[in-house]
């Protein structure tokens, strides 16, 4: 199953869904009117069949040229009349002296014709010359018909059923009901209000259907986000440090060892420092992940410094010339002053080896806790300059509308978003995807 299809399947098994609410807004006051085609995609009609001609002719072929026709053959030039040839007096007794007796002319055969180039002989009627290439005509194939409406049997049953699409006018009352949606759906007051007014914008007063409203949501929804959706920089200073941050059962763990896998995968040393030393079993949760993606993990004894364990890990780091050094860090609540402090001497420790470490502040979200999240974004922003969110959790009973409402509030990179436990089910946050699984649409 594709990431979207995941996405699409677990972020909607709360029993609040957004597109279930928005079909409930459109039934609520609206009216049924016929199915009009789009102009922009209008349905396709019957080809009408051009009446069946007749097979044409075979195209005649090509008779050769005849020669042209010889003009009367120009009579022989008039040859001198000839000399009579005398005669041989025959030896005979002496007669009397001879009488002349006229001779007829002698016959002499006209002279012969110059000979021509012999040409093919001429049959009194030249039949067409056979030419085995041609084939008998075919009745041309006609190519398969496209938009062919539906066989007799279709259009008897389907008389009778006139297709219908409920549409509500987008008014004021209309447009309370989709704020309070979005606000149950964890999007905030501020961002559903502006939302709800850019989707009214040009439409006020115009009617609307379900799927016309989602349409719109979910692009609205991807205006705000196609900003912050942004993959984990990767800089050529080596190691780069990557601090992943959050509150207790946020995520952390794991994903560090999903994203360890895909770094990994594209061909880059990765090192994990495994600095909860505090909480039982977080070392070796940590390492079943290294495992599971080919990379160490560094561990210190349970109640040991963290700060200190991110100190060696960098030496570590530096001497393997690893690429990437990901240092874990213990779940703190944001309102514990102790434990934020902690975390702010780490980040202290880290820039006495490397003044610009770290290079990347991670702030793992759990999607559950809803508008609570950002609370969490604003002090740790404050005490470890996160540079970028990573949100787990959004196949449980979160609605995902929280996400919204920090692209809109903070403006930080996203950078990937999880859906389950799986080491795949860590994805780069695509907004075009999220918006259309939020609002029920198909990708």
């Amino acid at each position: 199953m594709s990431f979207f299809g995941k996405l699409k399947e677990r972020l909607f098994r709360s029993s609040s869904k957004l597109d279930e609410g928005l079909d409930a807004i459109i039934s609520d006051g609206g009216e049924e009117e016929p199915v009009t085609p789009e102009p922009s995609a209008p349905e396709p009609e019957p080809i009408p069949q051009p009446a069946p001609e007749p097979a044409p002719e075979p195209e005649p072929v090509p008779e050769p040229e005849p020669l042209p026709e010889p003009g009367p053959e120009p009579l022989p030039e008039p040859e001198p009349e000839p000399t009579p040839i005398p005669q041989p007096e025959p030896a005979a007794p002496p007669a009397p002296p001879p009488v002349e007796i006229p001779q007829p002319p002698v016959e002499i055969p006209p002279a012969p014709m110059p000979e021509l180039p012999p040409q093919p002989a001429e049959s009194p009627v030249s039949p067409p010359l056979e030419m085995p290439f041609v084939r008998d005509p075919v009745e041309p194939q006609r190519p398969p018909e496209t938009g062919k409406g539906p066989g007799l049997l279709g259009r008897l049953l389907g008389r009778g059923e006139a297709k219908t699409v409920t549409r509500r006018v987008l008014d004021d009352d209309m447009l309370e009901s989709l704020e309070e949606l979005l606000i149950t759906a964890d999007m905030g007051v501020d961002t559903a209000l502006r939302v709800t007014a850019n989707m009214a914008e040009g439409r006020f007063g115009k009617k609307l259907s379900a799927q016309e409203i989602k349409r719109l949501l979910a692009d609205e929804i991807t205006r705000i986000m196609e900003p912050v959706a942004k993959p984990l920089p990767i800089y050529p200073k080596t190691p780069q440090v990557v601090l992943v941050v959050g509150v207790n059962g946020s995520g952390k763990t794991t994903t560090i060892g999903k994203l360890a896998s895909q770094f990994r995968a594209a061909g880059k040393k990765v090192v994990i420092a495994a600095g909860d030393t505090f909480r039982a079993a977080a070392v070796e949760q940590l390492q079943v992940w290294g495992d599971r993606a080919g990379v160490p993990v560094m561990t210190a004894p349970e109640g040991s410094d963290p700060a200190s364990l991110a100190f060696d890990a960098m030496t570590r780091a530096e001497a393997e010339g690893a690429d990437l050094l990901m240092i874990d860090t213990a779940g703190r609540l944001q309102n514990r002053a102790d434990l934020m402090e902690e975390l702010a001497k780490i980040v202290r420790v880290i820039r006495k080896k490397d003044p610009t470490a770290p290079h990347n502040t991670l702030l793992v979200l759990d999607a559950t806790t809803g508008q609570n999240a950002l609370n969490q974004v604003a002090v740790f922003q404050k005490l470890a300059d996160v540079s970028g969110l990573v949100m787990t959790k959004l196949d449980g009973t979160a609605k995902g509308g929280v996400l919204v409402a920090l692209a809109d509030k903070f403006g930080l990179p996203i950078h990937a978003i999880g859906v389950g436990e799986q080491i795949d089910d860590l994805a780069p946050f695509d907004p075009e995807d999220f918006a259309a699984a939020l609002t029920g649409l198909d990708a």
